[in-house]
């Protein structure tokens, strides 16, 4: 064959893969449906309705663009950290008091004593709810993110998702030890943070409870750094967790269950104290698809509330009658 005819046949060949190349890119009608490799969550997000335990029963909106984190008492009365303020509504919903900050607060708690522990950008701030600051706490590090909270009788911890790391300190702010870092040599991965999400609580037995979110776990130590238990459910469906940062926050209710909320899957679920799922408190397709940072607190009665930046709603669930 020629030269010429070589080179024409290679251009009307080069024109017909562009040609299907086109047609697939401008007239393709949506995903291959066969592609086992498509990161779909449409099946995820669809709840079975019986598995629904909890509705909600009403909900408060704070005068601001953005809510950051919520808390709660042991008088239920509820703690809302927003921009450059610290909202105080009492356990009816009405707003009692109104803490003007010099900057946000990301995360918060409130001590047995009553006193509000607010985790500012790289350190700790200690107010009463009349609005008196008690304590400002040195900076931890300049690559601290801290992201909550966690406060018995004697113990503050700090989950600081840029040093990897659960600071624990007396109530006066001195260092008493750090939880959870890596020890390659015994085995230990520490906390896997691939995002800023990285929460505490404390159990019914003062024992403290964090998410390792990158392995999909929870776990339990003692003050002294020592770890007492941990579950994990990494899965696809309900029952697990998955994605790159998840539970993205956790609560506990009366009886030991965690109230659990999730980034990328938004849903509020509960799991009993052993990690198995347990039921929905709130589904998907009741939340504006996107919606991240569902922080979550309960009260005395086991009412959960969730903090809704999207809509700008604490949003209060309470259990049905089944």
């Amino acid at each position: 064959m020629k030269p010429k005819n070589i080179l024409i046949l290679s251009v009307i060949l080069l024109l017909i893969v562009v040609g299907f190349m086109a047609g697939d890119f401008f007239f393709s009608k949506g995903p291959n449906q066969e592609n086992p490799y498509e990161y779909d969550l449409t099946k995820q997000k669809e709840i079975d309705s019986s598995l629904i335990c909890y509705q909600e029963i009403s909900s408060i909106k704070p005068e601001t663009d953005y809510l950051y984190g919520i808390a709660t008492d042991e008088n239920d009365n509820l703690y809302v950290a927003a921009i450059e303020k610290l909202f105080i509504y009492n356990s009816t919903g009405h707003l009692i008091n109104t803490i003007q900050l010099k900057d946000n607060a990301y995360c918060l708690t409130v001590a047995p004593s009553g006193n509000i522990y607010l985790g500012m950008a790289d350190h700790v701030e200690v107010w009463n709810k009349e609005g008196n600051q008690l304590q400002s706490w040195p900076g931890i590090s300049d690559s601290s993110i801290i992201t909550s909270i966690a406060v018995n009788e004697t113990s503050v911890f700090v989950a600081d998702a840029g040093n990897k790391v659960v600071f624990h300190f007396n109530l006066n702010g001195e260092l008493q030890n750090k939880i959870g870092e890596k020890d390659t040599e015994n085995g230990k991965l520490g906390f896997i943070l691939p995002s800023a999400y990285f929460d505490l609580l404390i159990g019914r037995d003062n024992e403290l409870w964090a998410v390792n979110p990158g392995i999909h776990q929870l776990e339990s130590y003692r003050s002294n750094g020592e770890m007492i238990t941990s579950w994990q459910r990494t899965s696809m469906q309900l029952d697990g967790f998955s994605g790159c940062c998840n539970p993205s926050h956790i609560a506990m209710l009366s009886d030991g269950s965690f109230v659990t909320s999730e980034k990328g899957i938004e849903r509020v679920k509960i799991h009993l104290p052993t990690g198995d799922f347990k039921c929905v408190v709130a589904s998907p397709d009741q939340f504006i698809a996107g919606t991240t940072d569902l922080d979550l607190a309960v009260d005395t009665k086991d009412r959960i509330y969730v903090s809704d930046p999207k809509k700008g709603l604490v949003r209060i669930f309470e259990k049905m009658n089944k």
